[in-house]
């Protein structure tokens, strides 16, 4: 991960693992006998062991197997639709017939290799084509089943032992708000406790309708967080042909006229075209103090945008530049025309406007747009007008869909705008280990601008 606040340029190392707490269960003694070790029936320790949150570590182990015992682990996952997510992982117990995923590494041959702790969750993979991640419904969990099978076959040799373990999203004493406030059609996530708390407005990408499970889990950390819609909801536009800011404008009133929300201005967070309209937002409206923008663009892109008697074009693009693989799917990453250039030029968003702090997360290998140029730009333009100079925070390796932790990536899936599959980008190991860091990153930076103190993630990851 590569660190830019202005001119300072930092690489981080894989410190994420080190702050991870891997809980350690207690063991069976180191100096049993074969013959009890032989004898015992292999079980799963979890721990937590039954629930957890979807954003937080699961130490996995398996204990009552043979000395050197070769075993295959399985995780399988199914979403809300239905749709199976799977990851294995091949494994040799210890000389004790003990195996703990924090200590020992995965062999060649399965989802992943080495040492990952996590990696039966972040290499989980649709069995359906082109099919993303979601969670709809955050007051249910993802409910997260663990097989171990004895040897390394293919297909899987005797099953040994079975786990269930509920990855959840809404942490006890949440608040679940709908909102359906004059044009407003959104979730509020309340933190427990008296309050007030820092508001933040959570926007997510071109798809439409209500996803709650970003803000959700924010709000865990002690936000109160609005996930809004903004077309494709309910009675909203179904289709994002013209955006209207004064919509954006009335939640961001809404939620500095709530009682549980402080008077210290609204933060806001998006990605993609989220990330885009949080900068849209920041630029036009009162009230805005902070905005994190994952992989978003500085240029309006897709639909028309107003406000008031102004109106910013969507920027142009090139169909002759996306690229076609052999299984049809596109790459779409040079397709938008350059916004410094001709009549393009008036879709850049005036950014420098804004009077708020800004954070950008880069994935370097996005292929929907090019994350990193709109980021650069955006600095580049805010520093001419003598603006503070926004942190920016690149991550080679990761994707578009930079996620909560622990998320699959997502390689390729369907694009609306574009109607076919189309390559998201990343690599699966170096995406997870970027939403882990990119977690903290954002509330770190809501904390000292929304709160004046700093983050205690690092502490709860």
């Amino acid at each position: 991960m590569w660190q830019l606040t202005g001119s300072l340029c930092r690489a981080s190392s894989r410190g994420w693992q080190r702050r991870l707490p891997w809980p350690s269960p207690s063991r069976t003694p180191a100096m049993a006998s074969p013959c009890s070790l032989s004898s015992a029936v292999p079980s799963i320790r979890l721990s937590p062991a039954a629930r957890s949150l979807f954003d937080e570590p699961l130490a996995i182990a398996v204990q009552g197997l043979g000395p050197r015992q070769p075993i295959t682990l399985r995780a399988s996952l199914r979403d809300e639709t239905g749709e199976l997510f799977q990851a294995c992982a091949r494994y040799q117990a210890g000389h004790d017939g003990e195996l703990d995923l924090a200590r020992c590494p995965a062999l060649p041959g399965g989802s992943f290799c080495g040492l990952e702790p996590m990696g039966l969750l972040w290499a989980l993979q649709p069995q359906k084509p082109f099919w993303r991640l979601v969670k709809r419904d955050v007051q249910t969990p993802f409910v997260l089943e663990l097989d171990v099978f004895d040897g390394h076959r293919d297909p899987p040799g005797q099953l040994l032992a079975q786990a269930q373990h509920e990855r959840a999203f809404l942490r006890d004493g949440v608040r679940r708000v709908p909102v359906r406030d004059g044009r407003i059609r959104a979730t509020l996530f309340v933190p427990p406790g008296n309050g007030p708390f820092p508001g933040i407005i959570d926007l997510c990408g071109v798809g439409g309708g209500l996803l709650e499970y970003r803000a959700c889990l924010l709000a865990n950390y002690g936000f109160a967080v609005l996930a809004l819609a903004y077309y494709g909801y309910e009675d909203l536009p179904k289709q994002m042909k013209k955006l209207h800011l004064e919509y954006f404008e009335e939640a961001v009133n809404y939620m500095l006229q709530h009682t549980q929300v402080n008077g210290l201005g609204i933060g806001l967070l998006g990605i993609s075209k989220g990330g885009e309209l949080c900068i849209s937002m920041a630029s036009f409206l009162k009230g805005i103090t902070a905005a994190a923008v994952i992989n978003g663009s500085v240029a309006n892109v897709g639909a028309v945008l107003h406000y008031k008697d102004i109106t910013i074009p969507p920027l142009g693009l090139s169909p002759e530049r996306v690229k076609i693989s052999k299984s049809g799917i596109a790459d779409v990453v040079d397709a938008l025309n350059n916004p410094l250039e001709g009549p393009d030029r008036q879709s850049f968003i005036p950014l420098e406007n804004a009077e708020c702090h800004f954070l950008f997360i880069v994935g370097q290998d996005d292929h929907n747009w090019k994350s990193e140029f709109f980021a650069v730009e955006g600095s580049k333009r805010l520093q001419a007008h003598g603006k503070e100079r926004p942190e920016i925070v690149c991550y080679p390796g990761a994707g578009h869909y930079i996620e909560p932790p622990f998320f699959p990536m997502c390689a390729a899936s369907m694009h609306q705008l574009v109607g076919k599959p189309v390559i998201w980008g990343g690599e699966p190991k170096a995406h997870c280990e970027a939403q882990i860091d990119a977690w903290q990153q954002i509330q770190t930076f809501f904390c000292k601008h929304l709160m004046g103190k700093p983050s205690e993630t690092s502490s709860k990851l």
